[in-house]
This record gives C-alpha cells, sequence and structure tokens, in this order.
C-alpha cells in the first residue's frame, strides 16, 4: 500500500558497498546516493591500475578480481598485499593528493568501483551526513592500520 515508503531494494554492486567497512553505516538510501558517483572500471590482467609515485585521486574498491598492491625497494619488488573483491585499496587519496606509495595492478581481470576525491567532497558539501558516516569510518579504518603498524601487526584487508 505505502510501497514508496520503501528503502531501495540493494542491487548486487551496492550489496557489495555495504558489505565494506567503509560503507557499512550507510542506509539503502545513502547507499544509493553513493552508488551513483562511483565509477566502474576494468583492467585486464596484468594491467597497472596506478603505479607508485602517481598522484592519488581515487579510492578503488574490489567488485571482482584480485589486485596487486607492491613497492619497489633498492634491488627488488615487495608484496604488500594480494586483495580480492570486497577489499578497498587508494583509501589516502580521499583526503589529499599525496604520491601513491605503491602500485596496484590487476593480477586478473578486475571490476573495480572507483570513488574520486571530487566526488567525495561534493558529497561533503551536498550531503554532510553520508560524508560524515564516510569519513568517520575511514578514519577509524586509517587509525585501525596505524595501531597495528605500531604493534608490529599490520593488516592488510585494504590499503
Amino acid at each position: 500500500m505505502f510501497g514508496f515508503l520503501k528503502s531501495p531494494a540493494l542491487s548486487p554492486r551496492r550489496h557489495r558497498l555495504k558489505e565494506s567497512a567503509l560503507f557499512a553505516s550507510l542506509t539503502p538510501l545513502e547507499l544509493k546516493i553513493v552508488d551513483g558517483l562511483m565509477h566502474e572500471r576494468c583492467y585486464l590482467g596484468d594491467e597497472i591500475i596506478f603505479g607508485e609515485g602517481e598522484e592519488g585521486q581515487a579510492l578503488y574498491l574490489v567488485m571482482a578480481g584480485r589486485v596487486l598492491i607492491s613497492r619497489a625497494l633498492d634491488t627488488s619488488i615487495e608484496v604488500v598485499a594480494e586483495l580480492s573483491a570486497g577489499a578497498f585499496f587508494g583509501d589516502l587519496a580521499l583526503l589529499d593528493n599525496s604520491p601513491r606509495n605503491a602500485q596496484a595492478r590487476a593480477l586478473d581481470n578486475c571490476e573495480l568501483a572507483v570513488f574520486f576525491r571530487a566526488d567525495f567532497m561534493a558529497l561533503m558539501d551536498t550531503d554532510a551526513v553520508i560524508g560524515y558516516k564516510i569519513s568517520l569510518a575511514l578514519a577509524r579504518h586509517i587509525g585501525g592500520r596505524l595501531r597495528d603498524w605500531m604493534t608490529g601487526k599490520p593488516r592488510v584487508e585494504a590499503l
């Protein structure tokens, strides 16, 4: 009878967003708004998503496939993480445009949802509640990573 009052159903992509710690606190309507800001990108296996030293402009959420995060050392390559569906990386790019401190490369064919800093900043101007929820989740995530690093127990579920 009052179908217009129902929350929008979650599409597979919105369901994947909801599973991410970054967007878990969002309502279905808020997820719909954020989903509308996401840009879908597909990468072939072994394709570079971004290189170490490039300006960070976006956060990436792995929708399908696997991504390898690695850093160049003096004489070798250090594998930092192998990420699969549900993980996100590049989160510091939502805060500033500092150079990337690692390379991201598709291990196999990947589908990624990309959230650009410009879209995040505009969202904070237009919908402070959603911006607050994402910012708080991001701060908690970065704080947890820092605490883990300080205790020598780094997490790699998101970078």
